[in-house]
């Protein structure tokens, strides 16, 4: 993969850059530390890949930016490619993936994010971590591999060439062989289960024979029990029904016997109604005498009551007409109330006109006044309008003349103020030059310590770096020791199976593998101090450097202020250099304005206008306070206006009033002569004289027609009594028809009763002729419910013998498959162990190590020699033997390993005695080195190569040769870049790509 174009959008600490890769070689990103160089790189593997090194999908937008957007260019295979990433915050990430044709680009882009991302690995053949462990040289991970033990550089060598597949397989076999083998022992104890079981087959057959022949003859017992039982239940039904037809008989005798005293009741009420009719019938004459009267009484009563209604009518009528005709007479009364006001008020505006029209030679005189009295205000209106200009221009003058004069006097104040705060500084120079000297000093030497406080920090970093890995490494050898002693705990028994395999182990192989063991914990425990002791001395450097780090700090506290202060000082001793000549100016400048103040010949043009003005003005004679008096004279006189329109409107009123005054005389008399004719001659009079007569020729009493009332009501008992009379004479007949029919069916029910006695003795005969046969019947149902039970229990078990007779069958079944299944098992058993060793790290893994690994030491010491002048080599060690008391060089076991022997001019030592520099070239080449494998084994040519950050820790001569040699591998690559923060280290480099870091974000350039 080699970089054409990288354009960038709100990614990290980049807003807008773009920067393109077209004709680098070899070229080195620079700038100072948090910059945004490691952000270029960043940005490619999240464009491609989707991995950067923020936790959080939304840590990589620009602070304050809603989306993020990468557009990165490459060339794969003879082939250039596209790739667009975006992703909106709180939102999900679109992925774009586009070919280079002649046309321009072609989408290559699948259905959805995941899609893309398989065909993006499809053309470039390199996932995100072959890529990060191959062609770029991370920060701070270039010692990883080298700080591992020896058992996890082996794990990570096989991470890296992508072995742990095997580790999965490996599980998964060991797996379905503990599955396998489980179910192989779950079936060994079902089986043997069973055949416990089916030997009871026999045995369950001849119990279900015998319990066949018990429940035979609990069956014919029981039948011949029943059938005795149906008989009994005959005769019991029988005497049931005699005692149901007694009871029933019984009853009806009842009902008969309360018929007949119900009748006797009927028959005494019905007699003591006829003689009651009876009476009656005999009062007939007297009673339709005394009704006669009672109907004459009623039709006079009717007449008067017609009488009445018509009385009232025509009274109600006559007060109707009453109470219209008092309405109209009032109405007229109140039209007449109405037009004697109007001439009463007539006659008292007639008073008030008469009053004003007086006065009219009084307003005549003081009309003239006021006419005068307007001329005079015109005159002076005219004259006003002529001089309000030159008024307000002359204010406007002396205004300006008096902000003149101000100005004049404030700035003679403000030079009298500079001119002695001038004196002041005059005073002061040579303190202040001499404080500016004593604040340089202290500032040179705060800088010197800063400069130092530095080195030590980046010290403290490193050795806290250092702790960090070897605690990474004290927590791994603590866990390896736990699983090592407790492997061992597990050994001491002596049925122990073998750790790896799980097989049990014999005398001897149990003595290899105790001494395996042994050896690899004692290893462990050499190590382990050795991280121990090396954590303590770093700790110590630590406590040093912190302690040193707190007393710079706080003597670098005033640093800052020291710079201010001197800053100011500075600045102030400049602006004391031309003290003298701005006090002559000043003393100067103080002179001219007293001498124009004292004269007041300042603005000498404003001043002569002014005059000018004033000239005119006297001229023209105008006085404003003669021309407030005129004014006030015009409205002392305005009054006689008023009056005058007031006398001529009385002159025209006192006519309209002459005319109206006769009208409303003649209207007064005309209404005072309506009032005596509707009261005599009007058509309601005349109506209400009629109704009067009216009443009169009716002749209604009412003392007569209460009396007649009366008597109406006291004979009202006589038509009661008749009604009584007709009814007497409709029910005697029916009354004695009905007690007739009474006395008959009485007869009939009486002869009725004396059958059903006879009835009731018969049945009670017949039921003392026959026994009862109710405790038999109930001692033979309690035999047949025992027998029962009996039968039901018998029944059950049979059942039950049946369902294990067939249970046995199917068990019979089961066993014969559940051994077929049990061979199954152990050969599937079997085979899994197999592939469990296969896969495991002795097996193909193994293998496979051993096969890169010449490959990855040639290519490693070609590179080392480049780097350190042939002065360093590197060997791989996979196995050595173990140390244990009992072991000799003759039968010393080997154990897997993988050691690095690194030898120089001095002999072969240890990694950790190297210096930072050297241990650097040595990471490089072995990291190189792993690079190159793992490239060739993705099937990609490593074509881009990038080192981050690796001349830190170099000094000068090991910078060189670190340059020397990227310069000598770079014809093995079409694009090498590398990333440091060290300004003298880019001018090695003719093609250099410098971040800046601004507000605005970072910033690129591009120097070739």
């Amino acid at each position: 993969m080699i970089p054409v174009q990288l354009i960038l959008k709100n990614f990290l600490s980049y807003r807008d850059a773009t920067l393109d890769f077209r004709g680098l070689h070899t070229a080195c990103i620079s700038g100072s530390n948090g910059a945004g160089k490691s952000s270029l790189l960043e940005a490619i593997t999240w464009a491609i890949w989707g991995e950067s090194r923020a936790t959080a999908e939304d840590d990589v937008i620009y602070s304050g930016a809603k989306e993020v957007r990468v557009d990165f260019t490459f060339q794969s295979n003879q082939q250039k490619y596209r790739v667009i990433r975006t992703r909106i915050r709180g939102g999900t990430s679109v992925l774009e993936f586009q070919i280079e044709i002649p046309s321009g680009f072609r989408s290559l882009t699948g259905k959805g994010v995941r899609a893309t991302q398989d065909l993006i690995l499809e053309h470039i053949k390199l996932d995100y971590d072959t890529f990060i462990n191959s062609a770029y040289l991370r920060q701070g991970r270039a010692d990883e591999f080298m700080l591992k033990r020896p058992t996890e550089r082996k794990e990570i060598l096989a991470e890296l060439l992508k072995l742990n597949q095997y580790d999965d397989l490996e599980e998964r076999a060991k797996e379905s062989s503990r599955q396998f083998k489980a179910r192989a022992v779950e079936l060994e104890r079902s089986l043997e289960s069973i055949k416990i079981q089916l030997q009871q087959r026999e045995t369950t057959e001849a119990q279900r024979v015998e319990l066949e022949a018990e429940l035979n003859q609990l069956q014919q017992v029981q039948a011949s029990d029943n059938i005795q039982l149906q008989s009994l239940q005959v005769v019991q039904h029988q005497r049931q029904n005699w005692e149901q037809q007694l009871s029933f008989v019984k009853q009806q005798y009842q009902n008969l016997t309360q018929d007949c005293d119900r009748l006797q009741q009927e028959q005494s009420a019905i007699g003591s109604q006829l003689s009651d009719l009876e009476k009656i019938l005999h009062q007939e004459a007297e009673i339709k005498a005394g009704y006669a009267q009672y109907q004459s009484l009623q039709s006079q009563e009717e007449a008067f009551a017609t009488k009445f209604e018509e009385y009232t009518r025509a009274g109600q009528t006559r007060q109707q007409k009453q109470q219209q005709l008092t309405k109209q007479i009032h109405e007229i009364e109140r039209q007449l109330q109405q037009a004697q006001a109007q001439l009463e008020a007539l006659q008292q505006q007639e008073r008030d006109i008469q009053q004003t029209l007086t006065k009219s030679g009084e307003v005549e005189a003081a009309l003239s006044q006021l006419t005068a009295a307007r001329h005079h205000v015109a005159r002076l209106d005219e004259l006003q309008m002529q001089v309000t200009p030159l008024l307000q221009q002359r204010a406007t003058l002396q205004s300006q003349l008096d902000r003149t004069h101000a100005g004049l006097v404030a700035r003679l104040e403000q030079l009298q103020s500079t001119e002695n705060q001038l004196q002041r500084q005059q005073h002061r120079q040579p303190q202040l030059q001499q404080a500016v000297m004593d604040v340089a000093i202290q500032i040179e030497e705060l800088e010197k310590k800063r400069v130092y406080l530095q080195r030590v920090q980046e010290k403290g970093h490193e050795r806290r770096h250092f702790i960090e890995r070897l605690q990474a490494h004290q927590r791994d050898y603590e866990k390896l020791l736990g699983e090592l002693e407790q492997k061992l705990q597990m050994l001491q028994n002596p049925e122990a199976l073998c750790p790896l395999c799980e097989r049990p182990l014999d005398e001897h192989h149990w003595s290899r593998v105790v001494e395996k063991t042994q050896a690899e914990l004692e290893d462990t425990q050499g190590q382990f101090w050795v991280v121990r002791e090396q954590m303590a001395v770093s700790d110590r450097e630590i406590q040093v450097l912190r302690q040193e780090y707190r007393e710079i700090s706080q003597q670098l506290a005033g640093y800052d202020g020291l710079r201010e202060q001197r800053g100011q000082l500075a600045a102030q001793l400049e602006a004391t250099t031309d003290v003298q000549q701005q006090l002559e100016q000043i003393a100067a400048e103080k002179q001219h304005l007293e001498r124009s103040l004292q004269a007041g010949d300042y603005a000498p043009d404003k001043q002569a206008e002014l005059r000018q003005l004033d000239q005119y003005l006297q001229q023209a004679n105008y006085n404003e306070q003669d021309h407030a008096l005129a004014r006030s004279e015009v409205e002392r006189w305005r009054w006689a206006e008023i009056k005058q329109g007031q006398i001529k409107d009385a002159t025209k009123r006192q006519a309209q009033l002459l005319a109206r005054k006769p009208e409303l005389q003649s209207q007064i008399a005309q209404l005072q002569v309506r009032i005596q004719q509707d009261q005599t001659d009007s058509e309601c009079a005349k109506q209400i004289a009629a109704l009067e007569r009216h009443i009169t020729e009716i002749g209604y009493s009412s003392e007569q027609h209460n009396n007649l009332r009366i008597a109406v009501r006291q004979a009202q008992s006589w038509h009661l009594r008749y009604q009584q009379l007709l009814s007497a004479q409709q029910q005697y007949p029916q009354l004695q028809t009905r007690l007739q029919e009474l006395e008959e069916s009485r007869s009939a029910r009486v002869t009725e009763r004396q059958k059903l006695g006879g009835q009731i003795e018969s049945i009670i005969q017949q039921l003392q002729a026959t026994a009862n046969p109710s405790a038999q019947i109930q001692a033979l149902e309690q035999q047949l419910a025992i027998r029962r039970r009996q039968l039901d229990e018998q029944i059950a078990k049979l059942g039950r013998l049946e369902q294990l007779a067939l249970q046995l069958e199917t068990l019979q079944i089961q066993y014969e498959q559940q051994q077929q299944q049990l061979q199954s098992c152990k050969q599937e058993y079997r085979v899994y162990q197999e592939l469990a060793q296969a896969f495991g790290k002795n097996g193909i893994q193994a293998l496979m190590i051993e096969n890169v690994l010449p490959q990855l030491e040639a290519e490693t010491n070609q590179l080392l020699s480049r780097l350190s002048g042939n002065q360093f080599h590197v060997q791989f060690i996979t196995q050595k033997a173990g140390r244990s008391a009992k072991s000799t060089k003759k039968n010393a076991k080997l154990i897997d390993t993988l050691d690095i022997l690194i030898a120089d001019s001095r002999g072969t030592r240890s990694y950790e005695t190297y210096s930072g520099g050297e241990a650097f070239r040595i990471n490089f080449a072995i990291r190189l080195a792993l690079a190159k494998l793992l490239a060739q084994r993705a099937g990609a040519a490593l074509q881009l190569l990038i080192v981050d950050e690796g001349f830190g820790t170099q000094d000068a001569e090991g910078c060189d040769r670190l340059i020397a040699a990227i310069n000598a591998i770079a014809s093995d690559f079409a694009c090498i870049l590398t990333v440091t923060h060290m300004p003298h280290l880019k001018e090695a480099f003719q093609a250099r790509i410098e971040v800046n870091k601004t507000q605005e974000g970072s910033q690129l350039s591009l120097s070739i």
